[in-house]
């Protein structure tokens, strides 16, 4: 059965032509008072994303992602290995708030805060118009041949981009190895690091290839989210919307004349002057409905209202609204899925917080040394050995650091070294102790202790082991 002409673009997306071969997107430039708005916000966004592995509080680097490692910064607070529940409930909590945000008001995430987007629009794309031009300018620029205009701006924009991809490709590692660790790398010397340099060459490779020729392919081909976005939204969701009952009416779309009474000729708002289909970066036509290619930039906001206000009809044709209030003119309010979607969100900030809090600065794990039984010693004494692995997750060093034994009467005694020793700064102290306890203190073959963590005389971290002793027949 063959697709109404007014269906087909839902079996087609504008990136690739009917041939299957790329169909490259011309946008033109945007402008507009939500494109100054998301300028600001972008201009934040990216000065976030440069500085933040470069601030540190309490000597912590305030983002950090240490996957090799297994060592997590997030906002200045340190996750270790051990603390991995807490960086998971860190993740779960920012599913919960882009799922909330995209059933509230669709896929603004994707417009506004993704990364891709802001470098995408904010940086390249307009690189690409101040040297290029706008879409007029760089379409004819595309079709003309290889002489030395097409030459010099297609090599000086190469240039560009490549030389912004090495310095994202060099941001991106700071996150992933610190940032202390890769101005050391620069001030050392690329080639004194060569697997390092590799390693920068490929991330410059990779986001070069998105930015300068996947583009919006990565939104509307690879990314999950416009997918999530399908499942999530529905007619109480705000988005980027074309009010389809004014811009129709009851004769559909006419081109504007000058003098000509729409309203009593019974024609729409709309012009059908395709200004918001030229000014998106995904090439759709927002007159359709909602689209998965839609990744809620506001251009077509921008560009609709401009027309509108110069033939003098209202703006808003185009604006955020719910298919509810184009329909019914039903106002926004929290529907109950987005209520329990706020309730889970606020139960697990809770749960986090108070487990951050709770949480303590040394980690300490006493563990039996496998295959050693106990020891008979002198005076009826039954001695165990351990090995003790203490993480200290601050940014000092804790001296002066001892073990003692809390639940039973007996000795701890540190093994190749004195009784006290020095954990360091974001760091492991690991060793050997003996811990010696009176077998008449003990109940049976096994039992629990209690072994307590000293700095200073201070208790700073508890840990329980279990103590092996003789069986007990009675």
């Amino acid at each position: 059965m063959e697709t109404p002409e007014n269906e087909v673009f839902r079996d087609s997306i504008a990136t690739v032509t009917s041939e299957g071969k790329r169909a490259w997107i011309f946008p033109k430039k945007p402008s507009g008072k939500l494109y100054d708005y998301r300028k600001m916000v972008s201009y934040f966004l990216l000065a976030f994303l440069f500085l933040s592995p470069f601030i540190k509080i309490n000597g912590n680097q305030f983002l950090m992602f240490n996957i090799l490692e297994r060592r997590f910064n997030i906002f200045g607070f340190p996750f270790w290995p051990q603390d991995f529940h807490l960086f998971v409930i860190s993740m779960i909590i920012g599913v919960v708030f882009v799922t909330l945000f995209t059933v509230a008001f669709g896929r603004i995430f994707c417009g506004w805060i993704c990364p891709q987007t802001i470098f995408m629009e904010m940086v390249f794309r307009r690189i690409e118009y101040l040297i290029e031009g706008d879409r007029g300018k760089q379409m004819r620029l595309a079709k003309q041949p290889w002489n030395a205009e097409k030459i010099r701006k297609k090599g000086l924009k190469l240039i560009i981009f490549l030389v912004i991809s090495f310095l994202i490709a060099n941001v991106f590692l700071a996150y992933l190895i610190g940032s202390d660790k890769l101005i050391t790398y620069i001030t050392d010397g690329p080639f004194e690091h060569t697997s390092t340099l590799i390693s920068l060459l490929i991330f410059t490779a990779v986001f070069y290839f998105v930015f300068a020729w996947f583009r919006e392919q990565v939104c509307v081909i690879a990314c999950p989210y416009g997918r999530l976005q399908g499942v999530l939204l529905d007619t109480k969701s705000i988005v980027v919307a074309y009010d389809h009952k004014r811009g129709e009416a009851e004769n559909g779309r006419k081109k504007f004349r000058k003098s000509e009474n729409r309203q009593a000729l019974g024609f729409g708002d709309c012009i059908d002057c395709f200004q918001c289909v030229n000014v998106c970066p995904t090439g759709i036509d927002i007159r359709n409905g909602t689209q998965m290619e839609c990744v809620n930039c506001t251009a077509c906001i921008d560009e609709c209202d401009h027309i509108m206000e110069s033939i003098n009809l209202p703006k808003g044709l185009i604006r955020y609204a719910s298919e509810e209030n184009i329909e019914k003119k039903v106002p926004f309010k929290l529907t109950a899925r987005m209520k329990g979607y706020i309730a889970v969100l606020i139960i697990l900030i809770g749960l986090l917080t108070g487990m951050l809090f709770l949480r303590n600065e040394v980690e300490a794990t006493v563990l039996r040394l496998p295959g050693q039984l106990y020891e008979h010693k002198e005076n009826n004494v039954i001695s165990n050995v351990f090995t003790y692995k203490l993480v200290n997750k601050t940014t000092k060093n804790i001296e002066d650091v001892s073990f003692k034994l809390m639940s039973h009467d007996g000795t701890i005694n540190l093994v190749a070294t004195s009784n006290t020793f020095e954990v360091p700064s974001q760091g492991i102290a690991e060793g050997t102790l003996f811990v010696e306890i009176d077998n008449s203190a003990l109940s049976g073959d096994r039992n629990k202790i209690k072994i307590g963590v000293y700095a200073d005389d201070k208790l700073i971290e508890t840990t329980t082991a279990n103590f092996l002793g003789p069986r007990s027949y009675r």
